[in-house]
């Protein structure tokens, strides 16, 4: 097969274009971020400079100058946020109203179709399991690392090796855990990790991927897998900020480890905790490479994430997938909502 530069020249020059593109809005927001800076300290140090020679007291700055900066600086950030979310964030609302060809108005009919359709109700459930075991779970997993790793001879490599699967991305481990869970016949070797753990026990090997509601319980796995390093590394950081006096203190009081983790180092912990449970928590609601990967959403294991895909790209739902994709941000604003003001109080404590 021979390559035509001619025939490939139009996908050449969108690519330079694509190139050139990229190089000016990265080079403008440098531009913005280092050059303009930079000019103002120099122009408020001429004047400090000149005021200083003068004898003239020295100028103040003028808080609404400083709004306005601030406000230059920040409007970068406000025009992504707006274009890349609070424009499409309006439009799906809008096109939650609409039918699949998104030309007529239907009201409510596409949030009723939610709730009232079987398969989607399935959908509902299974996300709500994945939000309740893999944030718990996942945090329980990576407190009790932290706990047994904290101070231990090799705890910078036990940590790492923790900490691996969230190098990996969920499709790669998704990929990595369906050979863990590989099924072949009865009358064949098996290549799953699982399957001939299984057979090596006297059992018969399973399609673990097919059997729901296992199935969803197999695929949170994967999850909580990658996401437990995570939880290790911020809960291990706030064991090792708890002032040693405190500490000290309490084992010369002569209390007990188990005394010493529930007295001292969980009520110490607990802003790392909800911290951890929140973050997990939104990404768990947001789960859609795992599922995708493995199941492809098949036997009872599509999440919202997943449906909304299928609906709005493969089926060409446009209405309902859209109404997914609300209705999954609305389940996020709360957890949005009690973060925000955690860290409130946090600071104001």
């Amino acid at each position: 097969m021979e390559f035509d530069f001619a025939e490939e020249q139009p996908k050449f020059l969108m690519l330079m274009y694509g190139l050139i593109a990229f190089v000016a809005v990265v080079g403008g927001l440098l531009l913005l971020l280092d050059v303009v800076p930079a000019w103002f300290t120099r122009r408020r140090e001429a004047r400090l400079v000149a005021a200083s020679a003068s004898g003239a007291p020295l100028p103040r700055r003028r808080k609404q100058r400083e709004g306005t900066v601030a406000l230059f600086f920040l409007l970068p950030a406000l025009l992504l946020l707006t274009i890349g979310l609070v424009i499409p964030a309006i439009r799906t609302t809008l096109l939650s109203f609409m039918d699949s060809g998104s030309t007529h108005w239907v009201g409510l009919r596409n949030y009723g179709w939610l709730f009232s359709e079987n398969f989607v109700v399935r959908v509902l459930i299974n996300s709500l399991i994945w939000v309740l075991l893999v944030p718990l779970v996942a945090t329980a997993f990576g407190l009790i690392y932290a706990v047994l790793v904290d101070k231990a001879r090799f705890e910078a490599v036990a940590k790492s090796l923790i900490f691996l699967p969230m190098a990996i991305s969920f499709v790669g481990a998704s990929i990595i855990w369906k050979f863990v869970y590989a099924y072949r016949g009865d009358d064949q070797e098996q290549i799953g990790l699982l399957n001939q753990i299984v057979v090596s026990l006297g059992g018969e090997p399973k399609q673990w991927l097919l059997e729901s509601p296992l199935n969803t319980l197999l695929l949170i796995v994967i999850m909580i897998w990658i996401q437990a390093g995570f939880a290790m590394v911020v809960l291990s950081a706030a064991i090792k900020a708890i002032p040693a006096d405190i500490v000290e203190a309490a084992r010369l009081d002569g209390v007990s480890p188990w005394q010493m983790f529930w007295r001292i180092t969980m009520p110490s912990i607990r802003p790392a905790l909800i911290v951890v449970v929140v973050t997990l928590s939104i990404a768990t609601l947001k789960v859609f490479d795992i599922v995708r990967t493995a199941t492809n959403g098949n036997y009872d294991t599509s999440v919202i994430a997943n449906e909304m895909y299928n609906q709005a790209f493969r089926y060409g739902e446009n209405g309902q997938g859209s109404a997914l994709a609300v209705f999954l941000f609305v389940l996020v604003i709360p957890i949005v909502i009690y973060q925000i003001r955690n860290l409130r109080q946090q600071r104001e404590g």
